[in-house]
C-alpha cells in the first residue's frame, strides 16, 4: 500500500563541472528513454532533463542541511504554492517548493517546478499577498521555462553542459560561496570566463512578473503585492551600505520602470481578493523561531512587541514557541491554551499545543489534543506527524507506524516523513518494513545503489509475510532493471565519445 504513493524519482545523476557521468531515473511515462549524455541532438533541455537536474539540486541542498525540514512550515509553502501553481495551464506541470535555511531575503527557480524560498525572505514580508506574489514570479520563471530558453540562446551542445552550469549553482548553494563565486563558475563551465554574471535577462524578469501577477489575481491575491514587496525592499536598500542590499535585488534585478509596470499591470486586473489565511501569521513567526541560531532566546523580542500594544495571534504564538524552545514549557502550554480557545480549530496551534503538553509531562493531555485536533482535521499533516512522534516517544510505535501508514496512503510523503515512518515501523519490531521503507526514503532522496541495499536487508528480515516478500522484491527489481538499462546506455554514450 505505502510504495504505490512514492514515485521513483528521476535523479541518480552525478553532477561535475567536467559534465555528467550517471545514469537517471524517472517515475514520468517514457522517462526510461533517457538522452544519449553528450549528443547534440537537442537544442534545449527537454522537461524531463530539467526535473532530473532540478531533483539533483534539492537533494545537494537537503544533504547540506540547508533545506528547513519542519511539518507545519514544509505543510504551508506546498499548500500556498500549489494554490498559485494550480493557476498556471501547463498539463500537470508538478511543483514543489520548500524553505532554505538562509536569513537572506531571497527565492528562486530550479528546472522542473522546484522553488526554493529563504526563510528571510518570508520573515521580511508583510502579509500573505506579498509572499504569495514572490512564488508567483518564480512559478512564472519555470513555466515560461527561462533556464533551458538561456541554455539555448548561448548555443548549448548538449545536456552535460547544462548539467556544468547547474553543478555550480549546486556547489554554491552547498558550501555557502557567494554568488560571484558561483557565477565564475558558471562562466568557466561555459567557457566564457569574461561573463560576470548569468542571471535571467531583463526580458525575463519581465515577464516571469507578466506572467506571475496573471496566477497571483487568477489566485484571489492582490496582484499590487508584488510591487508592494519589491518596492519595500528597494526603500530598504536606498537606506543602507551597497553590501546591505537584499540578495533578492541583486539575483532579480529591479528598477522604477518594472515597479511602475507591475503596478499599472496589477491595476487593470479585476479580482476577487480572498481573505489571508490566519495561518501565515502564525508561520511566518514559526520561522523566525525555528530558524534563530542556535542558543539564541527570542522572548526578549516578543517581550518588546507586547509592549503598548495588544499582541497578535502570530506575536503570542511566536512568544509560545520561544518559551518552548527555552525549556518554560508550563508558560508555553499556558499561552498555546488561550489561543487555541480563541482561535479553534486551527491545526497549527494543535500540533504546538500537545508538544508543549507532552513535553511538560503530560502526555495523556498530549494525546487528547492531537485526537481533538484530527477529529477537526483528519489526516492534517502535521497533526499527525506529531502525533506520531509522541507516541513513539511514549513507547507506542506500532500505534505511531498505524496512524503514519493511514496518513502516507493517502497523502505523499517527504523523504523525512518516510524515515519517520521506518522508525516507527522498527520500534514495533516490524524489522522488513522498516528496511522497506528506508529503501523508500534513498529512492525519494535520489540514491538508488542504497535503496537496493536496504531491499536486500528487507528481503533477509525474519517472519516475512508472503505478501511483504513479493512486494519487497517487486520494488527491487524494478530499481536493478533501471540501473542496469542506464548502465547500458552510459556505456553507449561513452562508446559514441570515442
Amino acid at each position: 500500500m505505502f510504495s504505490r504513493l512514492i514515485a521513483l524519482p528521476a535523479v541518480t545523476l552525478t553532477l561535475a563541472l567536467a559534465g555528467l557521468s550517471a545514469p537517471a531515473l524517472s517515475a514520468q511515462p517514457g522517462a526510461n528513454d533517457l538522452p544519449e549524455i553528450g549528443s547534440g541532438a537537442d537544442a534545449t533541455l527537454t522537461r524531463d532533463e530539467e526535473y532530473q537536474i532540478g531533483r539533483m539540486v534539492v537533494r545537494g541542498l537537503r544533504d547540506q542541511g540547508q533545506i528547513l525540514e519542519d511539518p507545519e512550515i514544509n505543510d504551508y509553502i506546498q499548500n500556498l504554492g500549489s494554490r498559485i501553481a494550480a493557476q498556471a495551464q501547463e498539463g500537470g506541470q508538478p511543483f514543489q517548493f520548500f524553505v532554505v535555511r538562509d536569513a537572506g531575503i531571497n527565492a528562486f527557480a530550479l528546472p522542473g517546478g522546484f522553488i526554493g524560498v529563504n526563510h528571510g525572505l518570508i520573515v521580511a514580508t508583510a502579509n500573505e499577498a506579498q509572499l504569495a506574489g514572490v512564488l508567483a514570479h518564480e512559478i512564472a520563471h519555470v513555466t515560461q521555462r527561462h533556464i533551458a530558453r538561456s541554455v539555448r540562446a548561448q548555443g548549448r551542445q548538449g545536456l552535460a553542459s547544462a548539467a556544468a552550469i547547474l553543478a555550480a549553482i549546486l556547489i554554491g548553494a552547498t558550501t555557502g560561496a557567494g554568488s560571484d563565486a558561483v557565477q565564475a563558475g558558471i562562466a568557466i563551465a561555459q567557457g566564457a570566463a569574461a561573463q560576470q554574471r548569468i542571471n535571467f535577462t531583463r526580458a525575463n524578469e519581465y515577464e516571469a512578473d507578466r506572467v506571475g501577477i496573471g496566477f497571483l489575481a487568477a489566485a484571489g491575491f492582490d496582484p499590487v503585492s508584488m510591487a508592494d514587496f519589491f518596492e519595500t525592499l528597494g526603500r530598504r536598500a536606498g537606506l543602507g551600505s551597497s553590501n546591505q542590499i537584499p540578495e533578492f535585488f541583486q539575483t532579480h534585478p529591479i528598477s522604477s520602470n518594472r515597479i511602475a509596470e507591475a503596478r499599472g499591470r496589477a491595476a487593470q486586473l479585476a479580482v476577487v481578493i480572498r481573505k489571508e489565511e490566519p495561518s501565515y501569521r502564525l508561520v511566518r513567526e514559526r520561522i523566525r523561531v525555528v530558524a534563530a541560531q542556535s542558543g539564541s532566546d527570542l522572548r526578549p523580542y516578543y517581550a518588546a512587541r507586547r509592549e503598548g500594544r495588544v499582541p497578535s495571534a502570530g506575536d503570542r504564538y511566536g512568544e509560545a514557541l520561544a518559551q518552548f524552545a527555552a525549556g518554560e514549557t508550563e508558560s508555553a502550554v499556558s499561552t498555546l491554551v488561550e489561543l487555541t480557545a480563541s482561535s479553534a480549530g486551527s491545526p497549527m496551534l494543535q500540533t504546538a499545543l500537545g508538544q508543549a503538553q507532552a513535553a511538560s509531562g503530560r502526555p495523556k493531555e498530549a494525546l487528547e489534543t492531537f485526537e481533538h485536533g484530527l477529529a477537526i482535521a483528519p489526516r492534517n499533516v502535521p497533526l499527525t506527524v506529531r502525533y506520531a512522534e509522541t507516541l513513539m516517544s511514549m513507547g507506542r510505535a506500532k500505534d505511531a507506524h498505524a496512524v503514519l501508514l493511514d496518513l502516507f496512503n493517502n497523502v505523499v510523503p517527504t523523504p523525512e516523513q518516510i524515515r519517520l515512518t521506518a522508525m516507527a515501523a522498527s520500534g514495533a519490531g516490524d524489522t522488513g518494513d522498516a528496511y522497506y521503507y528506508m529503501s523508500e526514503y534513498h529512492i525519494a532522496s535520489g540514491d538508488l545503489p542504497l535503496a537496493t541495499k536496504q531491499l536486500e536487508l528487507a528481503l533477509a528480515a525474519p517472519n516475512l509475510s508472503g505478501v511483504q516478500r513479493a512486494r519487497f522484491q517487486a520494488r527491487l527489481d524494478e530499481i536493478r532493471k533501471v540501473l542496469a538499462e542506464g548502465s547500458r546506455r552510459q556505456k553507449r554514450a561513452d562508446t559514441d565519445k570515442m
